[in-house]
């Protein structure tokens, strides 16, 4: 039989004829589409022919009952979202507890009321669209939630690809290339020292130097952030370091290049505090972003370190006063990959932000770089 879509399917089963026919008259009047049935097992075997959207249910059957019926329709899986209003004549208040657990959702007492059969049959009905729509909203989400994973995954796995090429890429230039610069650096030590000692020749032999020294430095720089990705916390373990010594350290190693631009390194003085790490590598840090600073600061500027202490978390500032750096490379400045974009005056910056940032964030603390207003950058690290 042909049943219009949004068609209701009700199946009735009592025992009594009369009864049957009343509810079905009653039932298709109201536009929706019944089945009756003189039966318990009769109505199992036509609820797995085609399941109705809703099940009226005489609870006192002959041969089985219709809390058994329920029972057995409730445990099948297939057949356990169907609403079933039960059907007595019974009043009694124990008869309405076991046909609520056996798993009925109403219970409608004869001789039947139309208006009431109506009202409940309607709720039940909606209820029963409403869970549909539930669960189909729900297996949607499912899908899509498992849709978004597996993008996720995806893009995890592409990022472990990019990442290990970036670790491969670094390893390649601190390793490969050392050995054979090593010898192209030797033989150009043999030439310089063939040099005479007037202002073009000893002009030449700075730009060497100066060269020779930015390339180990970006060398060592590539071997260190390698080593932090490949072996992390497993290699370099922390400890409580004094920072007074650390900064003392780092500033001793950018003193040379601040001189050679007129620029004044302004110092901390007395003790503030320790914080975790390993002391060589927070000076190596330190002295990163200090050099990166003297490098943002014009000629007979100044950099200035400051301490800061809230609420037990420590902050150490590093503010330049000259150049500022444009928004869309604030966002990537710790970027490996932003080595050939971040110019300070003529000159990139190297490794050098990456380095420090890597270093610091292994040991737990967080760095961070703004425009200090239109004069300059401010570096912050907060332990």
């Amino acid at each position: 039989m042909n049943i219009p879509h949004n068609q209701k399917s009700i199946m009735v089963i009592d025992d009594e004829p009369d009864n049957l026919q009343l509810l079905e008259n009653m039932l298709r009047q109201r536009g929706y589409d019944v089945r009756s049935l003189p039966s318990g097992r009769l109505a199992l075997t036509a609820v797995a022919h085609r399941q109705p959207d809703l099940i009226l249910l005489d609870i006192n059957m002959p041969e089985i009952t219709g809390i058994e019926v329920c029972k057995q329709l409730k445990a099948d899986v297939r057949y356990s979202a169907i609403p079933i209003i039960f059907l007595s004549a019974l009043r009694d208040v124990e008869d309405k507890v076991q046909a609520f657990r056996a798993g009925g959702v109403d219970y409608i007492s004869k001789p039947f009321q139309f208006d009431e059969v109506y009202a409940r049959v309607a709720t039940h009905l909606k209820l029963r669209d409403l869970q549909k729509e539930l669960k189909s909203q729900n297996e949607e989400l499912e899908d899509m939630v498992l849709a978004r994973n597996r993008q996720l995954a995806q893009a995890h796995a592409r990022l472990n690809v990019l990442d290990r090429a970036k670790s491969d890429f670094l390893y390649i230039i601190s390793h490969e290339f050392r050995t054979p610069l090593n010898g192209m650096l030797g033989v150009n030590e043999l030439i310089m020292g063939e040099l005479s000692t007037s202002q073009k020749d000893n002009d030449l032999k700075l730009m060497y130097d100066l060269s020779r020294q930015r390339l180990m430095s970006v060398l060592d720089d590539a071997l260190l952030l390698t080593q932090i990705d490949i072996d992390g916390e497993k290699v370099f373990h922390s400890a409580p370091v004094p920072l007074s010594p650390v900064l003392t350290r780092a500033i001793a190693r950018t003193s040379q290049i601040a001189d050679s631009r007129h620029v004044k390194l302004r110092v901390l003085s007395g003790d503030i505090g320790s914080v975790r790490g390993q002391p060589d590598l927070l000076v190596r840090a330190f002295h990163a972003l200090l050099d990166t600073a003297v490098r943002f600061t014009d000629a007979s500027g100044t950099v200035q370190l400051a301490n800061h202490v809230d609420d037990g978390s420590r902050r150490i500032t590093i503010e330049s006063s000259g150049r500022t750096i444009s928004a869309d490379l604030l966002e990537k400045f710790f970027d490996v990959f932003s080595i050939g974009e971040l110019v300070a005056g003529n000159e990139g910056v190297g490794l050098r932000p990456s380095v420090a940032h890597r270093i610091l964030t292994l040991f737990g603390a967080n760095v961070g770089v703004e425009n200090n207003g239109t004069t300059g950058i401010k570096l912050t690290i907060s332990f």
